[in-house]
């Protein structure tokens, strides 16, 4: 079993696995007994799984924690990591509440270790993740966020965060928090590196989580530009490793924590073999140069009736 190094967040002193496993699959849950994985993922040295509760998948996580908890694959729950994520339609003040309650049932868990606001907008109550453009509505930020903030005063959540926010929705978020974000979890990966938010990420104290970090190929949205990435297949060839772990060691090189997800189980135990070796300067700086471009865009949120009536407005300018 592998041991997965942690990084320390600057907002509370807690710590967070710098490699954790992806709960969703799409389209949403198309795998039967997902939980099997999860407990293999336990198996393998995993300690942070990340849910949300448009995944559908936080009954089945919870069922395997239960079961490597009778196991003796882990002594105590407090050895995991587990992160959770507020849905757009309970994205109201009087909603966080509950919903962060239905999901600790879900996973029969008494807390949870990070709650995110998954996406920065609202929908109309009730939606769930079928959608159309007449359900959008603004989200009031600062009135969810003090809902989140009682979530963590109530021991319901270590920490919280947001997840998908940009420079400028951090800075208007940070206005009036009391309790600033833990983390800001984001689409990051060689041929998106966000070197921006990074940035003033790392001048807030707010941690980065990358997803995506292998550019989530094969999903509506994703992308094959990590893994058909020439650069990447070179350094992969000269370091007897694959595209994968290239990939995800610069995006651990870089500071920050990433979820991965893969069901296959070679895969799962290659996505942890990244620590016991480096990329070089030249190999970094390689990668450095390859031309960037984000790929998932959420442009089912672009309404000319609604608060984003562009892509440019939903990542201001960061795209």
């Amino acid at each position: 079993m592998l041991t997965v190094p942690v990084a320390t967040l600057a907002s509370n002193g807690r710590t967070i696995p710098l490699v954790g496993f992806g709960t969703a699959e799409f389209p949403f849950n198309t795998t039967e007994s997902v939980e099997k994985y999860f407990l293999h993922a336990i198996q393998l040295g995993y300690r942070h799984f990340d849910a949300a509760a448009l995944y559908g998948t936080e009954q089945s996580l919870g069922e395997a924690i239960a079961e490597a908890l009778h196991l003796g694959l882990i002594t105590s729950r407090d050895e995991l990591f587990i992160t959770s994520k507020l849905w757009c339609d309970d994205a109201h003040r009087d909603l966080v509440l509950p919903a962060i309650k239905k999901t600790l049932k879900n996973l029969g868990l008494e807390y949870l270790d990070l709650y995110l606001i998954h996406f920065p907008g609202s929908l109309k109550r009730g939606t769930g993740s079928s959608f159309t453009t007449e359900d959008i509505v603004a989200m009031d930020i600062e009135s969810v966020w003090e809902a989140m903030e009682e979530c963590q005063k109530l021991g319901l959540t270590k920490s919280i965060g947001v997840s998908n926010f940009s420079c400028k929705k951090l800075e208007k978020l940070l206005a009036s928090a009391k309790i600033p974000p833990a983390v800001n979890q984001v689409e990051m990966n060689p041929v998106w590196q966000q070197k921006k938010l990074r940035e003033f990420c790392e001048e807030k104290g707010i941690h980065i989580t990358a997803y995506s970090p292998l550019g989530a190929k094969g999903v509506v949205w994703g992308t094959n530009r990590v893994m058909d990435s020439q650069v990447l297949k070179e350094i992969a060839i000269a370091k007897g490793k694959t595209v994968a772990q290239v990939s995800l060691r610069w995006v651990y090189e870089q500071g920050v924590s990433l979820v991965v997800k893969s069901f296959d189980r070679e895969r799962m135990k290659e996505n942890l073999e990244i620590f016991d070796w480096q990329l070089s300067a030249e190999e970094l700086q390689k990668i450095e140069q390859i031309p960037q471009m984000r790929g998932n865009i959420v442009q089912q949120f672009v309404s000319e009736k609604g608060p984003y009536k562009s892509i440019e407005e939903i990542w201001d300018g960061e795209i």
